[in-house]
């Protein structure tokens, strides 16, 4: 699906004479990516017909994510975005932090220009859940009380909330039936924490070469993932001390893949991935056929296709 009209506005939108503020921006966010929230708003648009507004809900979602990544790349202390230096390093704390909020007002922009109370209310709660998720990460790990429900909390509300806020949204502009707006609101949802779980997957059995950054990284970063809390419960004699050390022995990421696959674990969690992918594409059920809603099937399958 074409971006053109995306990427233009993008640009006109974040233009600042601020130096500082426009090198962040053209570094982090006009700079590309994937632009799977703004795809879903606008495919999910699409699926119901075309909505109006729903170029500023693509660039509300997007703004919002990028906002999240400025201040979460300082506080996780982060040496790059997108393959380049991140932000903070290259600007200072404060520049960084500020050209993040900067963000946030051009959100609170684009949801003023809907003129929908009700969008406004989704995104506000996105970005409670935003900010809630990643405060609860750190949580478990200050304390070390991992579970199954806590995982799932977080990446919901960190990566799964926003997904949903870009799929609803567009069934709230277009005034959406009950049934439509619940089956878009599922599927970002769903999608959500299929695309969350396989990025975890990734980051400890995925190919560095293709991934482009060495494995383990969430492991060193102290973050205990589904599937290393699943590692943790089938062998807490070899896979606590490779946590509580963050992985920091040569060859503690190896043990750890090494375990996974043997243990089984690995494939548990390519067969949880999948079931989530299942949710998400039988969600669009009560949606009309149409290239859109293929489109939308078509990316919550992909992230199977990744694991490969």
């Amino acid at each position: 699906m074409p971006l053109e009209s995306f990427e233009k506005k993008l640009k006109e939108l974040l233009r600042s004479d601020i130096e500082f503020i426009q090198l962040i921006e053209d570094d982090l966010v006009t700079a590309g990516g994937k632009r799977i929230r703004p795809r879903l708003a606008l495919l999910a648009s699409r699926a119901l017909g075309g909505v109006s507004r729903e170029l500023e809900l693509a660039l509300a979602v997007e703004l919002l994510h990028s906002a999240t990544l400025l201040h979460d790349d300082l506080v996780d202390d982060a040496e790059t975005r997108r393959g380049r230096e991140a932000a903070f390093r290259k600007y200072g704390n404060a520049v960084s932090v500020l050209s993040g909020d900067y963000l946030l007002s051009r959100v609170l922009f684009l949801l003023a220009e809907t003129g929908s109370v009700e969008l406004v209310h989704l995104f506000a709660e996105a970005a409670r859940q935003l900010a809630e998720g990643e405060v609860l990460q750190f949580q478990a790990a200050a304390y070390q009380e991992y579970s199954e429900g806590q995982y799932f909390r977080i990446i919901e509300s960190k990566t799964a909330a926003l997904m949903r806020a870009a799929t609803e949204g567009a069934a709230i502009l277009g005034g959406a039936a009950p049934l439509l707006r619940s089956s878009l609101a599922r599927f970002g949802r769903e999608y959500g924490m299929a695309f969350q779980m396989r990025d975890d997957y990734l980051d400890l059995m995925g190919d560095p070469e293709r991934l482009g950054k060495p494995v383990g990284g969430d492991v060193r970063e102290g973050k205990v993932t589904l599937i290393t809390l699943w590692l943790l419960q089938n062998d807490p004699q070899v896979v606590e001390p490779i946590l509580a050390r963050r992985g920091a022995e040569d060859g503690d990421i190896a043990r750890l893949r090494d375990l996974a696959v043997r243990s089984g674990v690995a494939e548990r969690m390519v067969g949880a991935i999948a079931r989530r992918v299942d949710a998400a594409v039988e969600a669009l059920g009560a949606l009309p056929d149409g290239e859109a809603k293929t489109a939308l099937e078509g990316l919550a399958l992909a992230e199977l296709e990744r694991l490969q």
